[in-house]
């Protein structure tokens, strides 16, 4: 199933159940899913036009007066777009805002460089207060939404609108605030987020296991407030680490997982991801190969990392 499908199906349970929950779109319903909730709940789900700042000041003042209103837009415009908006009206002001901002980084394709969100992330996790999220998977997000929902103010949800490949079984116990291990490792750690990059970290560790590597994945799903336990943890143990994320290297995952070995596990850190550029239209396996993003570049990069670890240690 397609993600945007998986968000709008449990809203749209969900929505049934408590009457607190509402859901505003900018002229995406189509694109986000959305049209069915505005059918089925026309008192709780409204298009407010192309119009993304009004979107985060009227979900703002929902807020204040007891709901939970869910936001949805494409992400660039959930996080430079709106961005004061999600700082005072949402945040400042302690609302209970959550932010679905969908098509990020590769994922936004054809849309074009204007519309690529590469740096979402970094804009709001200097923001206090707001929960960073991005799923690997439907069934991550639909386990994380109710944990999401009965959290106390402000989110963001990093979301890939189409269908992805399963990472995780149904019966997959979740924990917001926990980054899971997907791969046991010993020589150097993988630190992933988000449907794209946690798959092809995956296919990195495969790829790495048959050259006697042995790679542990870690899927840091929350980013904000990020497990800094299970980063040091896995760090230490292998000594070694590589970041993967369809973002840009500053102010992301990169960046948050560096914040959190700085001063415990200071091991070699070696980042995947956009540099310091502007997105640019193209299909996602063009533009994650012209960026270096794709297993092979992850591959590559653990085996640099170790090198750095074993120099280190001369």
């Amino acid at each position: 199933m397609e993600m945007r499908k998986a968000f709008s199906n449990y809203l749209l349970e969900a929505m049934a159940e408590d009457e607190r929950l509402c859901v505003l779109d900018a002229d995406l319903g189509n694109a986000n899913a959305t049209l069915k909730l505005r059918e089925k709940y026309p008192g709780r789900a409204f298009d407010v036009g192309i119009a993304e700042q009004n979107m985060a000041s009227i979900a703002a003042g929902l807020s204040s007066y007891g709901f939970i209103p869910f936001i949805t837009t494409f992400a660039c415009f959930a996080s430079r777009r709106i961005c004061d908006q999600v700082a005072i009206s949402c945040a400042y002001a302690k609302q209970n805002v959550k932010i679905v901002g969908t098509d990020p980084g590769i994922t936004a394709e054809l849309n074009g460089g204007t519309h690529m969100a590469i740096e979402d992330f970094g804009v709001l996790r200097s923001i206090p207060g707001i929960l960073l999220f991005e799923p690997c998977d439907e069934t991550e997000l639909v386990k994380a939404l109710p944990q999401i929902i009965e959290r106390p103010g402000p989110a963001y949800i990093r979301l890939h609108r189409k269908e992805v490949p399963d990472v995780h079984s149904g019966g997959y116990d979740f924990d917001l605030t926990k980054a899971d291990v997907l791969r046991h490792g010993s020589d150097v750690t993988l630190f992933a987020t988000g449907a794209v990059m946690v798959g092809y970290a995956l296919e990195a560790a495969r790829l790495l296991e048959g050259d006697g590597i042995s790679a542990e994945v870690v899927n840091v799903h929350t980013l904000k407030p990020i497990d800094s336990e299970g980063v040091v943890s896995s760090a230490v143990k292998t000594g070694a680490a590589v970041t993967c994320e369809n973002h840009s290297i500053i102010g992301g995952l990169y960046s948050a997982v560096c914040e959190a070995l700085a001063c415990r596990a200071p091991v070699p850190v070696l980042p995947i991801g956009f540099r310091d550029v502007p997105g640019e239209v193209g299909k996602a396996s063009e533009l994650a190969k012209k960026h270096g993003m794709l297993p092979e570049d992850i591959a590559k990069a653990a085996m640099a990392a170790i090198e750095l670890r074993r120099a280190a240690k001369k």
